[in-house]
């Protein structure tokens, strides 16, 4: 495998990391701050904590955990889609940010997963 592909395969795993801890921040604040369902605050919060599951595999690398993460985040890109239809004002400005999120993770967990595949460290470099 080439270092720059290496180089960036580092990158990426740290996009997805820091992807799911601002989609766990946007989460609490949305639910809990900035735009509750309910005033002072929305059992809706409770939709952060799924999010804590594949963090320790996203954090060592686990190609099976982002992975799996692909088909699990599109839970919130299916909540945010469905939000910035229904809702207005604030909330349909957090429920576009959480679209982008989930975006945002998806890539990066599916370009992990791509550039670990073992058929990829195996292949020997090409002669140029």
């Amino acid at each position: 495998m080439s270092a720059d592909l290496t180089r960036w395969r580092g990158h990426v795993q740290w996009a997805a990391i820091l992807g799911v801890i601002a989609l766990i921040g946007l989460c609490l604040a949305w639910e809990l701050w900035l735009a509750p369902l309910r005033p002072g605050g929305s059992v809706l919060m409770f939709k952060a904590l799924p999010l804590l599951l594949p963090l320790p595999g996203l954090l060592k690398g686990r190609r099976y955990t982002y992975q799996w993460c692909s088909m699990f985040v599109l839970l919130w890109f299916t909540e945010g889609v469905m939000r910035a239809w229904s809702e207005q004002g604030m909330a349909q400005y957090l429920a576009l940010a959480e679209i982008a999120l989930s975006v945002w993770i998806f890539a990066a967990v599916v370009f992990y997963a791509r550039w670990t595949r073992p058929s990829l460290r195996q292949a020997s470099p090409r002669p140029d």
